[in-house]
């Protein structure tokens, strides 16, 4: 039956502003620690209606983004059912093919798999994102001469395959994984937003 997922995409890392890696170039300090969130404002997967719920990944890139290994961490809405649950992850797991697939492939190790209380309330390249307590990014777009929000489309690399993304930073991007070796806190890096359209 596949899937057809629309929703809000927030992602922040601890490159400066702009991050490299969506042009294909290394990161700013050799690697990367990410937290890229999914919000799903609308969505079913193989008939089972996914609206509202909200997946994540805290990753490390070793290097070039995209050479890929990944070490990952995934985390799912704590409000989200078992069925809800397992198909948001059939999709990120790369199971059922389509975009998603393309890109979660880039994944070399996923350390864990959980369940945690998310807030996302991006909304047109401002809002917040919270993961339990142990990670916590704001977002603020960018804005062009004509006071729109300043847009990257038709990049090397995207977290939104085929949807422009709303250049940003965060005043706050905090993120602690022991398991990965991630331990950030950083002011005014690089964060990205974008609204999405998966079909599969």
């Amino acid at each position: 039956m596949g899937y057809h997922l629309e929703g809000r995409l927030l992602e922040v890392c601890n490159c400066r502003v702009l991050c490299p890696c969506w042009i294909g170039e290394d990161p700013d300090f050799g690697t990367c620690d990410t937290i890229i969130a999914w919000h799903m404002d609308n969505g079913m997967v193989d008939g089972v209606d996914v609206s509202g719920r909200t997946i994540a990944a805290v990753a490390h890139v070793p290097g070039n983004i995209l050479k890929g290994n990944w070490t990952a961490a995934i985390f799912i809405d704590d409000a989200a059912s078992k069925a809800q649950e397992d198909a948001l992850l059939k999709v990120y797991t790369g199971k059922a093919g389509g975009p998603v697939a393309d890109l979660v492939k880039l994944i070399g190790t996923v350390v864990s798999v959980e369940r945690a209380p998310i807030t996302f309330t991006v909304q047109a390249g401002k809002g917040t994102l919270a993961i339990g307590t142990d990670y916590y990014a704001e977002l603020d777009p960018y804005l062009g001469a004509t006071g729109g929000k300043t847009t990257l489309s038709d990049t090397a690399f995207s977290t939104v395959p085929g949807a422009p993304a709303y250049v940003g930073k965060a005043p706050v991007y905090r993120s602690k994984n022991a398991a990965i070796g991630i331990d950030v806190d950083l002011k005014d890096h690089n964060a990205l937003q974008s609204t999405f359209v998966f079909d599969a």
